[in-house]
């Protein structure tokens, strides 16, 4: 009877040990030309319309030739024509300024020792120097923690700097698979700390203070929040959370309905899953699966999401979970645009309701009055 026993702890071991290393094997190599994973069953389920000043981006977006980033390696996907190109294409074709508006200045300065570890600091040029200390922003930039970088995302935190009069520190981090999950986290929150601890020297005022993000970078902007909290750092006075990676069921009605969306589709979420996890089972940690976490005495938080988006149903999941935490959280759903609309106000009439949204919410937080610790 012992011997079966044990024969049967032998091979439940064996088996568990079987499923371990499978999970690990079925993630990419830390390495940017490691190939694609299989590709995912299609689906022919099409997405809703969209609105013609969107779709006029995604046409020229297509015009722009770039191939599905789902069949690539990351080095090739970090080649190819982004979303902002589409709309940069736009404003060129409608003979729109492309160039950054000068209005706002830029630096770029270190947080860590890494290259990617560095936070391009955006500032209003017309700010006075000695003058009142100027409401900081931390914003966290998307591409799936695999591809995009700063430079890709400018749009948004530009535009934030400008209709706020605040600074704003768009964080580079270290990208997935050369730096696996949980690096980016660990960068969000080491810039998180590097900025309260030296916004003041950059004209900033470190007790008002806000997070947001875009798509990967909106997961970072809630776990900076959760990571302030649990490390009795100085608390955001509000979130803004732009299509979050917040849920990793596969079942979502977001995953089914805008499975063909563009320029997001769930094939590629699948894609940027096998490359920044070890294991199959790193997509559970509460960090990206935010459902699951302790979402209790979280700063208000403001959710967007696009209405044709695999991540719109990540939104509204987590806004009614961060709800029945007790949290104050305002979530919209934008009709008629896409992933990656956000950063289109100049293009995309719902980009600019977005935008205006997000600004109304942090204007309002940063002109509260200063909160007893």
């Amino acid at each position: 009877m012992s011997v079966t026993r044990t024969s049967a702890r032998t091979a439940t071991t064996v088996a568990v040990a079987l499923l371990a290393s499978t999970a690990v094997w079925a993630q990419s190599a830390p390495s940017p030309s490691a190939p694609p994973p299989p590709a995912p069953p299609a689906t022919a389920t099409q997405p809703p319309k969209a609105a013609p000043d969107m779709q006029a981006v995604l046409d020229a977006l297509a015009g722009l030739g770039g191939k599905p980033i789902e069949t690539l390696t990351p080095a090739e996907a970090r080649m190819q024509p982004s979303a902002a190109d589409g709309a940069k294409a736009v404003m060129a074709k409608r003979g729109m300024p492309t160039t950054p508006d000068a209005s706002v200045t830029t630096q770029d300065k270190p947080y860590g020792g890494d290259p990617k570890q560095f936070a391009r600091i955006y500032k209003p040029a017309n700010a006075p120097a000695g003058g009142a200390p100027l409401p900081v922003i931390v914003y966290y930039h998307g591409g799936g923690w695999v591809i995009a970088d700063v430079d890709t995302y400018d749009a948004a935190p530009r535009a934030m700097a400008k209709a706020l009069n605040a600074i704003v520190v768009s964080v580079e981090y270290r990208h997935a698979p050369e730096f696996k999950f949980p690096a980016q986290h660990d960068d969000a929150a080491a810039a998180y700390r590097w900025t309260l601890q030296n916004a003041a020297s950059w004209g900033g005022d470190p007790a008002k203070i806000a997070l947001a993000g875009e798509s990967a970078g909106g997961n970072l902007a809630v776990a900076t929040a959760i990571y302030a909290r649990d490390n009795r750092l100085t608390a955001p006075l509000h979130v803004i959370s732009v299509y979050p990676i917040a849920n990793s069921s596969k079942t979502l009605p977001s995953r089914r309905d805008s499975a063909n969306a563009k320029p997001l589709n769930a094939a590629m979420l699948d894609w940027f899953g096998y490359y920044y996890q070890t294991r199959a089972a790193d997509a559970q940690d509460p960090r990206l699966n935010l459902v699951a976490a302790d979402l209790r005495g979280l700063p208000p938080t403001t959710i967007i999401n696009a209405q044709i988006d695999p991540l719109r149903s990540d939104g509204e999941t987590l806004a009614a979970a961060m709800r029945k935490a007790g949290d104050k959280v305002e979530q919209r759903t934008f009709p008629g645009v896409t992933h990656e609309f956000f950063g289109m106000a100049k293009v995309v009439r719902g980009a600019q309701d977005a935008n205006a949204l997000a600004v109304a919410r942090l204007k309002a937080a940063f002109a509260a009055p200063a909160r007893t610790r």
